[in-house]
């Protein structure tokens, strides 16, 4: 099952890879003067390009669901930071650049700690299902973060905005990982069941609100301000939440803690290295104001 859902993890990765850097590419050729927020979205939808970032974040996002239907958030978030190995290179074919010699190193560093982070820590599968009350302080608290980044993010523009909207993207999408792993648990319970759990409507809630701010996010400033705070921003949320709420862990002692902090370190490192370089390279002109 752990081979069958890292595979299928980095097949979303591949998918939500697509997704970015087309959804980017559309999103930051829109003023930010002339729409924000649901207005945003009411431009993009008329955009070919915009369409196909949809249809490969929504195959994706199943891609993903399923992985979680077989390993733990421990496991899956993790791996899905590789979508930025498959947006360097589309990101860099699609603006006519080459990557560079450091792209390739930390594109293999990434990997490489990767998979040492996984067999060393062989993440256990937790519950699918966490009832509301141990859901109660972490949600408070994510939540309130949640409406800090929002409503600074309103007053404020520029590379500024776009990382404040990636914060809350990040917190938005983290929940969504979380509860989608019960909403998947559901669906073997038949659909009166699937219907009638609360995870469900969270879980729509969430996703609207992460598609809406992370549109926002690309609008607002060039894609090295609000990607990596997605990308680092995301599996974090997941995988606290995994461990606090799911009871998920990694099955180390002694020496083997030290080597998972040091492979967290190059991995936080490496992706915030390679989501600049992916800015980099998919870069598109600024809109100017209408």
């Amino acid at each position: 099952m752990t081979v069958l859902a890292a595979g299928l993890a980095l097949l979303a990765a591949g998918l939500f890879a697509v997704s970015t850097v087309a959804q980017q590419r559309s999103a930051a050729t829109v003023p930010d003067e002339r729409a924000r927020g649901l207005g945003l979205i009411r431009v993009l939808v008329g955009r070919p390009r915009w369409w196909a970032g949809v249809i490969g974040d929504g195959g994706g996002y199943l891609v993903q669901a399923a992985a979680l239907g077989f390993g733990s958030l421990l496991l899956v978030q993790p791996l899905l930071v590789t979508t930025l190995l498959f947006a360097l290179p589309l990101g860099a074919a699609w603006a006519g650049r080459t990557l560079t010699r450091t792209d390739w190193v930390w594109a293999a560093l990434l990997a490489v700690s990767l998979a040492v982070f996984v067999v060393s820590g062989n993440p256990t599968d937790g519950v699918d299902r966490a009832p509301v009350r141990d859901w109660l302080p972490a949600g408070a608290v994510l939540a309130g973060l949640f409406l800090v980044c929002v409503v600074a993010a309103a007053r404020t523009s520029g590379v500024t905005r776009a990382v404040l909207l990636a914060a809350a993207t990040a917190l938005a999408y983290g929940v969504a990982a979380a509860l989608t792993k019960g909403v998947v648990g559901q669906l073997d319970e038949g659909l009166v069941a699937f219907l009638a759990s609360w995870e469900v409507y969270v879980l729509v809630a969430v996703s609207i609100a992460g598609t809406v701010l992370q549109q926002s996010a690309f609008q607002a400033g060039e894609l090295g301000a609000s990607l990596p705070t997605m990308i680092v921003g995301e599996p974090v949320v997941a995988v606290v939440l995994g461990a606090v709420v799911l009871q998920e862990e990694l099955r180390a002692d002694g020496a083997e803690w030290a080597l998972i902090v040091l492979l967290v370190v190059v991995m936080v490192a490496a992706t915030t290295a390679l989501a600049r370089s992916s800015a980099r390279t998919t870069a598109v002109p600024r809109a100017a104001p209408a």
